[in-house]
């Protein structure tokens, strides 16, 4: 009786001691490995800063067009601007133009 009370007076304490680390793991093992964990948030901040920097060159071509744009309004039409956008959209070329033929770039 005496050998039973001091081995459930350690074995309980024990068994306690297990399931709670065995939790705690359990969480702590998912908070840095799981859907939400940490390696998942380094790798959407990975993402953001790539994302990021995609919206900055498309800021900056958006930028460039809407000034393309602005030279062909109303009544300031820019007449070099038109017949460039015309020699690429007809694939003409003026007879004193040099034409250099580069070979195109494989994607």
């Amino acid at each position: 009786m005496v050998i039973r009370k001091r081995l459930r007076s350690v074995l309980i304490p024990l068994a306690l001691y297990g399931v709670s680390s065995a939790v705690v793991g359990y969480f702590v093992v998912h908070a840095h490995s799981g859907a939400r964990g940490l390696a998942a948030r380094q790798s959407y901040e990975a993402e953001i800063a790539e994302l990021q920097g995609e919206l900055k060159d498309l800021k900056e071509i958006k930028a460039e067009w809407e000034h393309r744009i602005s030279l062909m309004r109303a009544q300031s039409v820019d007449l070099d601007i038109l017949e460039e956008l015309a020699r690429q959209e007809l694939g003409f070329v003026h007879p004193n133009d040099v034409v250099v033929m580069l070979p195109q770039e494989k994607r």
